[in-house]
């Protein structure tokens, strides 16, 4: 059982997720998300797909999106970052990604980690990360 007082209440996140973490906004097209904060939950294989698009239109409806996808291998201890399928105006070129392997105090709670593990940058390429 874990402590859950009303200021703090716990979160359980299966072995294996990627938890992508952008920039505090307060709408949809404010700025671009970017950095965004990849946490790696280590235990299991997980996979994610990042999905963007403009945030003001239906444009996406005509496929003016973009997806990434994102691979952890637990044997390996490797997260891959796939290539980039898709595009749509005003898409980041090129972004920044902050890797945070979690551990007990480190990528934990709501802000972005003090010390990422990884600063790598994304431009559309099939990428790949270790510890």
């Amino acid at each position: 059982m874990a402590e859950a007082p009303l200021d703090r209440l716990p979160l359980y996140v299966r072995a294996g997720s990627i938890l992508p973490m952008g920039p505090d906004l307060e709408w949809s097209s404010e700025k671009p998300a970017d950095p965004i904060e990849l946490r790696i939950y280590r235990g299991a294989d997980g996979d994610f797909t990042l999905y963007e698009d403009e945030n003001d239109n239906y444009n996406y409806e005509n496929g003016e999106y973009a997806t990434i996808p994102f691979h952890w291998s637990d044997a390996t201890r490797t997260l891959t970052i796939g290539e980039r399928k898709g595009q749509f105006p005003g898409m980041l070129v090129s972004r920044s990604i902050r890797v945070v392997f979690v551990s007990e105090n480190h990528g934990i709670g709501i802000n972005p980690a003090d010390i990422p593990d990884k600063v790598v940058t994304y431009a559309g390429k099939q990428i790949s990360v270790t510890p």
